[in-house]
């Protein structure tokens, strides 16, 4: 997927840099496979802005993808790659042979008419195949994966990300995350082969302000631009950096400050944490 900058006709091409995939269909998403997204503007059920800084946007159907692949042992057709305005992955539609219509992510290497597995045990180690961690061999990169047994895939899912299988003992798989992380995962958990594709989505640049309101991203306005009434660090004589450390409109710490719920279920199996820190295992 080559990325391609425009001629500078305009400022708003002078900067912008955009991806392109050829190998995208330009038909419609399956009916039976969208829902109506309804957008809160960052407000809650009373009417309160909860969420700043969002608002506007183009409307956007909300795409069902199969993460549970709970359909084993069953091969299904890649059919097309399509594009998902509410991921950053593209997704591709697979058909089973019974004729049910799916959605997965779609990763690197995956073709229009390669067929596909949600294998039980073990099955072909090719892009696209589902199966137990318990069945991949280590230093396999893999994605979409579980994070506990029989639910869904929730970790590994964003474009170009993938995660390495260490190693697996006494039931549990260690992984690598993308973030750097290491933690470990009931080897039952199911994961997809190979990394998720549009891995040079990170390389795109928007070139005007109004590709973020098309996204439904309004402004953002720094702190030490506002007045002393709407943010501690605003106010001052000229340019000031604020003077203190970082917070919110609300006075929260905003860098260095965790925010991270504890789980007792599942910060227990982290082995080295993103900063590179290794955890004490009680």
């Amino acid at each position: 997927m080559p990325i391609v900058t425009k001629r500078p006709l305009t400022p708003s091409q002078r900067y912008r840099v955009v991806n392109r995939s050829p190998e995208l269909s330009k038909e419609r998403p399956v009916r039976s496979l969208v829902e109506r997204k309804t957008k809160t503007g960052g407000r809650n059920a009373y009417g309160r802005m909860t969420s700043r800084r969002r608002g506007g946007g183009h409307k956007q159907l909300y795409r069902r993808i199969d993460f549970k692949r709970e359909r084993i042992d069953q091969p299904a057709e890649v059919v097309r790659f399509e594009y998902d305005p509410n991921r950053s992955a593209h997704i591709a539609l697979v058909k089973y042979q019974d004729g049910e219509l799916r959605y997965i992510l779609a990763p690197n290497g995956l073709k229009a008419g390669d067929t596909i597995v949600n294998a039980s045990e073990s099955a072909e180690f090719k892009p696209g195949n589902s199966m137990p961690l318990a069945s991949i061999p280590p230093a396999t990169r893999v994605h979409a994966i579980e994070l506990q047994p029989r639910t869904k895939a929730s970790m590994v899912r964003s474009a170009g990300a993938a995660a390495t299988l260490v190693s697996i003992e006494k039931g549990m798989a260690t992984l690598r995350m993308p973030s750097g992380e290491v933690r470990m995962v009931n080897a039952e958990c199911r994961a997809t082969i190979g990394e998720v594709g549009n891995s040079t989505h990170g390389n795109e640049k928007m070139g005007k302000a109004g590709r973020n309101r098309w996204k439904g991203r309004r402004p953002r306005v720094r702190g030490v631009a506002m007045n002393p009434i709407d943010h501690p660090m605003g106010g001052g004589q000229g340019k000031t950096s604020g003077g203190g450390h970082p917070v919110s409109p609300w006075g929260q710490l905003s860098k260095g400050f965790p925010t991270r719920k504890r789980s007792k279920t599942s910060n227990k199996y982290i082995l080295v944490r993103r900063n590179g820190r290794k955890v004490r295992q009680k």
